[in-house]
């Protein structure tokens, strides 16, 4: 089979920041967004200036900068994971239920969110791993899952030990079913739905060799 999907097999898997690059370029101008706690707070680093793009954490900020550095950081100007961040002119302050209230009223654009395991059809498992001794971590996922208009995954494809976690069906607890628009990993880009999961683009890896590793549906 002939694939349409871009494959970069030039290189190796995206960097982190490489990954957090690649979806700054996504996120379309003017948007209003919210960056999940861990990897996804990178994308702060690498979305230009001149788009207009306005930031949102759940602890109550709008305008928020990227992360803050030496003589920057300020104990009271953190986001949502306790990291301190900069402001950017015309930032906001509000109360924690007001923030919320934006969360789940539909007024965020996009938001990108960390993952244990995505399914093929755009479920999303990334509070819990269902471990006896794992620690819970609900946060605002749940809400941003539901209220957000698109919903974008930043996460490696592979766990450590080597599992996939693109899958056929999510064995974690839910957070939230089919809400996922699009995936974001090291390997590649992937569009979750109803018939299967459509390859957009490869790094460091071709899609039939994906086929070999992930047990979901590939489209091309």
């Amino acid at each position: 089979m002939t694939t349409t999907a871009p494959e970069h097999t030039d290189r190796g898997p995206l960097t982190t920041d490489e990954l957090a690059a690649r979806i700054a370029r996504d996120i379309p101008a003017g948007s209003y967004v919210n960056l999940g706690i861990g990897q996804p707070t990178r994308i702060a680093e690498h979305l230009s200036p001149d788009a207009g793009i306005v930031l949102h954490t759940e602890n109550g900020m709008l305008g928020m900068g990227p992360a803050a550095a030496d003589d920057e950081v300020d104990p009271d100007l953190t986001n949502a994971g306790k990291v301190p961040v900069t402001e950017l002119p015309g930032a906001a302050y509000f109360h924690h239920a007001d923030s919320f209230a934006m969360m789940r009223g539909g007024h965020l654009d996009v938001c990108v969110l960390g993952a244990f395991q995505v399914s093929q059809h755009g479920d999303l498992a990334n509070w819990h791993t269902g471990d006896p001794d794992a620690i819970p971590a609900v946060g605002g996922a749940m809400d941003l899952a539901v209220g957000a208009r698109r919903v974008l995954v930043m996460m490696k494809l592979f766990a450590r030990g080597g599992a996939p976690k693109l899958v056929p069906a999510c064995t974690y607890p839910l957070t939230s079913a089919a809400c996922v628009n699009l995936v974001y990993t090291d390997h590649g880009v992937f569009d979750p739905g109803p018939d299967g999961v459509r390859v957009r683009e490869t790094y460091g890896i071709t899609v039939a060799e994906l086929r070999e590793r992930l047990s979901v549906d590939l489209l091309v």
